[in-house]
């Protein structure tokens, strides 16, 4: 049974590394955070009722369309609180920790089951549009300044979709994001919804602020009972990871514990730096010292 459970793991991180045709260095994939749900994305894309490709029609998800009707109410809310788009004052949001040093911020207005009053109080016109739209688990205000950018990633999480609408931005294709390879540039008031979890990066090679409504859609699967699946686990699982505005919003059980993730991280930092190869080696001996344990217990 656990020789099953680990090819069948294995077999998952595989099948996610070979969709599309942009991946990851297979070793670093091996060793990529979203290995550990390899399993439950799986099940997630071989249910999927919408398409599996990078990019999924805006028509198939019609609930969104109330969002780009009213893209300049969100526009306005997110410029008058700008200053408050910001990267965490307390290190604590591990989901997006890796993408401040480039210049990306945010702002949340709603994340799965987690409370943010703050939201309510500076923007309440986009918190009840997005209310009214029950397949949104998930919303931001995200910010990428001139000259901002994100690596080559992957999300780790299938059970969504990624939702993003221009609010303010260059209007220009220097300021992108590549999913899979191909491209699409924000522009004010266009919405595109693509899946995560094949590799994407993004770039603001402008000289103007990028701001957009960033969303997670709950993926439509086409069993009810896989739906019933989905939603459980992001409302115990994903709701753990939320992170605050300010003092008054909710902090998920993870991010509680995220300071001593960021100063254990700070250690692995620099002992990388001092010998990249040990790093690398050691990073892998304790993944394979991990599964040896699996399979003597």
């Amino acid at each position: 049974m656990k020789w099953l459970i680990l090819f069948a793991w294995l077999g998952s991180i595989l099948f996610a590394h070979y969709r599309g045709v942009v991946r990851l260095p297979l070793k670093r994939q091996l060793l990529d955070h979203s290995i550990i749900l390899a399993p439950i994305n799986a099940f997630m894309v071989l249910t999927s009722r919408v398409p599996t490709t990078p990019y999924v029609p805006l028509s198939r998800i019609p609930e969104l369309q109330l969002l780009q009707d009213n893209w300049e109410t969100i526009r306005d809310e997110a410029l008058a609180l700008q200053a408050e788009i910001k990267a965490p004052d307390k290190h604590n949001d591990i989901g997006f920790n890796s993408f401040f040093k480039y210049g990306w911020k945010r702002f949340y207005l709603k994340w799965y089951d987690a409370k943010h009053p703050s939201a309510e109080e500076l923007c309440p016109k986009t918190v009840e549009l997005l209310n009214r739209i029950p397949c949104v688990k998930a919303a931001m205000f995200a910010e990428l300044p001139p000259g901002g950018k994100l690596n080559p990633h992957r999300d780790p999480y299938a059970g969504s979709l990624r939702y993003h609408l221009g609010l303010s931005t260059p209007n220009d294709d220097r300021c992108y994001i590549d999913v899979d390879g191909i491209r699409h540039v924000w522009h004010d008031g266009e919405g595109v919804i693509f899946d995560e979890t094949y590799v994407h990066d993004a770039y603001n090679k402008s000289e103007t602020n990028r701001i957009i409504l960033f969303c997670d859609i709950e993926r439509p699967l086409i069993w009810r009972w896989a739906e019933k699946v989905n939603y459980w686990f992001g409302r115990i699982f994903m709701s753990a990871a939320s992170s605050p505005n300010a003092d008054s919003d909710q902090t998920g059980f993870i991010n509680r514990l995220t300071h001593w993730h960021w100063v254990i991280d700070q250690k692995r930092k620099a002992f990388k730096a001092a010998n990249r190869p040990l790093y690398k080696a050691t990073k892998v001996a304790l993944i394979v010292l991990a599964i040896l344990l699996f399979l003597a217990i």
